[in-house]
């Protein structure tokens, strides 16, 4: 793997001059960055911060996947997601992801493990998005929320690839906790 010099990396980074705040709410802080290329071009680019959120591939004894089908009104589609959600200030990521499992699904994990940490859009959103893999639930008996899924199943992993090609899993969460999990059992280290 090529290493760069200090100097030559902070030759490459953006200049940032200023950054102005559009909307600041409850969950999320939408600005403008006046920010410089290296070359000296300056434009306006678009931030979202928001908090940082976690979800969970539950994994049961038959490979299969607990996941919700749900509508997503910006796009319009009815796709199938894994539980999760955004983090509470100071909240410890694996405790949110149990708590959204539970609320979300009435299904409690029986682990969590760490599974994969991305940004889903590196170069306009400062978000981390924390996937954990739980390997067993239980149900607690509660049914599940009816404002964050119509539906749940159990998704063979077998089907998952299918699902994604046909657009039925298409959020960045779901996409990269599946794949990580995907390569697990395909490197035999799930």
């Amino acid at each position: 793997m090529h290493s760069m010099s200090t100097e030559a990396r902070r030759a490459s980074e953006w200049t940032i001059h200023g950054e102005r705040i559009v909307d600041d709410s409850r969950r999320a802080v939408l600005s403008i960055a006046d920010v410089e290329l290296p070359d000296g071009v300056r434009f306006e680019q678009y931030v979202l911060r928001v908090p940082a959120a976690a979800m969970v591939v539950v994994l049961d004894d038959a490979e299969r996947v607990l996941m919700m089908w749900r509508h997503r009104f910006i796009l319009d589609r009815w796709v199938w997601e894994l539980p999760g959600g955004y983090l509470d200030p100071d909240e410890d990521p694996a405790v949110c992801a149990a708590r959204e499992v539970e609320e979300e699904t009435g299904w409690r994990p029986r682990s969590i493990e760490p599974l994969v940490t991305f940004q889903p859009m590196v170069g306009t959103i400062d978000q981390a998005n924390i996937v954990y893999l739980a390997r067993g639930a239980d149900p607690t008996g509660a049914a599940p929320d009816v404002n964050e899924t119509e539906r749940l199943g159990w998704i063979p992993l077998a089907e998952i690839e299918q699902h994604m090609q046909e657009g039925r899993i298409v959020g960045a969460g779901s996409v990269a906790g599946l794949l990580a999990v995907l390569l697990r059992r395909a490197t035999g280290t799930l």
